[in-house]
């Protein structure tokens, strides 16, 4: 029997839920966009990308702000690169939906302006970046 999913901590809530390809004008077999294929990324999946791609946080401090392993940052970060490749190859569009996580309270101004980010799953987790850098 497999124990309950541990929650991850994410540092802010997505404006943007969905990308979509855009056909090539002119261009003949290319471009073909089916609406009905698309590839679920999960918030914590995003919120790894941000960490490590956008942010260029090394994948320990990553792991911490997220309150994870780094084993486990390492799996949710490739399950993300794969997906994301997938869709860009493959011409798939991106949903932004679901997972197991909680919205931090973010309090580190240099990242995100400190705002205060709610909602997700679960409580409000009581978050001071800081202390995690």
């Amino acid at each position: 029997m497999h124990d309950a999913r541990r929650i991850r901590c994410v540092g802010f809530q997505p404006n943007f839920l969905y990308f979509e390809p855009r056909a090539m004008a002119g261009a003949r077999g290319m471009g073909f966009y089916n609406p009905k294929t698309e590839k679920i990324l999960k918030v914590e999946e995003l919120e790894s990308i941000r960490l490590k791609d956008y942010l260029r946080l090394d994948q320990a401090e990553a792991a911490k702000l997220m309150d994870i392993s780094q084993p486990t940052f390492h799996r949710i970060i490739t399950e993300a690169h794969r997906k994301i490749a997938e869709a860009f190859v493959e011409g798939k569009a991106i949903r932004i939906e679901g997972g197991s996580y909680v919205f931090a309270e973010c309090k580190m101004p240099a990242r995100c302006g400190g705002e205060k980010h709610r909602g997700g799953r679960g409580h409000l987790a009581s978050f001071n970046f800081e202390d995690k850098v």
